[in-house]
């Protein structure tokens, strides 16, 4: 059972679920489509994340967070894929999906028989477009905003990152988190396109997908994706 939100999350949910009603099409909407590389899992996504973002800053009056959330990301779409071709890896198991984003990779290890998903974004709008996501795809989905990268306990048996890499800072935080998850024994997998951020040693590929991307101001329609497991 999902949680209640409370707060801004709340009132992101409110907003989008409002914007999901919404009737007309375009590219400032959202709608409820399969994912390009992954069609068993649905997602509300932006046709153009960012003419959505200047609609949404334009109604709110002020500075809206990057909606990450509103475009299926490349690391994601392939771990995705991964957990659902090897439900193995998820089944029976307790999952942390860290930066959710749409909530992609946390719904899919729902789908491959995970006992428990844990949804992590500290963005108030990506917690309310999971929990959609997840209604969508009837799966259960706890999801927190809680910045959990200083947390020293890692409860999980499996976490679960999909583009975490693209700046400096984040690497800096994530890195040191994933090796303590695998410290306490967890599996960790990392969905990375080639991201200029991601480490050169410790990480053994497990797979190499194709990906179909979603995301804003790219220059191809498919990237190279890596499902890396720390060692």
């Amino acid at each position: 059972m999902l949680a209640p939100m409370r707060g801004a999350a709340a009132a992101a949910l409110t907003e989008l679920e409002r914007e999901i009603d919404a009737p007309g099409s375009g590219l400032d909407r959202l709608h409820l489509v399969p994912t390009p590389f992954v069609p068993e899992v649905w997602l509300h996504l932006a046709e153009d994340a960012i003419v959505w973002w200047a609609r949404m800053e334009a109604l709110a009056g002020h500075p809206l967070p990057p909606p990450y959330w509103a475009s299926a990301w490349a690391g994601g779409q392939a771990l995705a894929r991964h957990l659902l071709d090897h439900p193995e890896l998820a089944a029976g198991r307790r999952v942390i999906d860290l930066a959710a984003g749409s909530g992609l990779v946390a719904i899919a290890a729902a789908l491959a028989g995970a006992t428990h998903v844990l949804a992590n974004d500290i963005d108030s709008y990506a917690v309310a477009a999971i929990t959609l996501n997840a209604r969508a795809n009837r799966v259960a989905v706890d999801v927190s905003g809680d910045d959990l990268l200083d947390s020293v306990g890692v409860d999980a048996d499996l976490v679960v990152a999909g583009d975490v890499f693209y700046s400096r800072p984040m690497a800096e935080r994530m890195l040191p988190f994933l090796r303590r998850a695998v410290a306490s024994g967890a599996e960790v997998l990392v969905g990375d396109p080639g991201r200029g951020h991601l480490p050169a040693d410790g990480l053994r590929v497990l797979a190499d997908y194709p990906v179909p991307t979603t995301e804003p101001s790219v220059d191809s329609s498919l990237r190279r994706v890596q499902v890396l497991r720390p060692t």
